[in-house]
């Protein structure tokens, strides 16, 4: 029963959404909706509850793979075409908001912001702090034996 109500619900969706697309069944017993014009797709699978679903979305990526869903919701499946169809525009948009971000560098991706991998790549690359605590030592110690050396010379002289 809920398969059968979960694809008449797709059905009804993604004609809401959008005029091209195609609807199918997951393995797992979801329905799928893919909008190639607009690179996103949609995921309906029933959640927990008896009467929810599970509403996912993500981006469909270069060469038809799906990346992996970066925003869901559960929503009842009583609430109706129109409160679904706003739950996955949110969602779509949430996604959409993910594919506009940069990517973080290759390098740094993975570490938190600030850690010592990432900072010392950043000093490597020109970036970041250029005198560090040890090079100002090195310069105080020879401005010293500078110092050092014009004193014993006015000394003796």
């Amino acid at each position: 029963m809920v398969g059968a109500q979960l694809r008449d619900t797709a059905q009804e969706l993604a004609a809401v959404l959008w005029r091209e697309h195609t609807v199918y069944r997951e393995r797992s017993g979801g329905m799928v909706i893919r909008g190639e014009h607009v690179r996103r797709w949609i995921s309906l699978a029933p959640a927990g509850g008896r009467d929810e679903i599970l509403v996912r979305a993500g981006r469909i990526l270069d060469g038809g793979t799906t990346a992996p869903a970066r925003s869901e919701a559960v929503v009842p499946l009583s609430a109706g075409t129109g409160v679904l169809a706003a739950t996955c525009r949110r969602l779509l948009a949430d996604a959409a908001a993910d594919a506009a971000r940069p990517a973080p560098d290759r390098e740094a991706a993975g570490r938190p912001r600030g850690s010592r991998k990432s900072r010392k790549s950043a000093r490597r690359n020109g970036r970041g702090r250029h005198t560090g605590f040890s090079s100002w030592v090195i310069l105080v110690c020879v401005a010293g034996v500078i110092a050092l050396f014009a004193y014993s010379s006015a000394m003796h002289g």
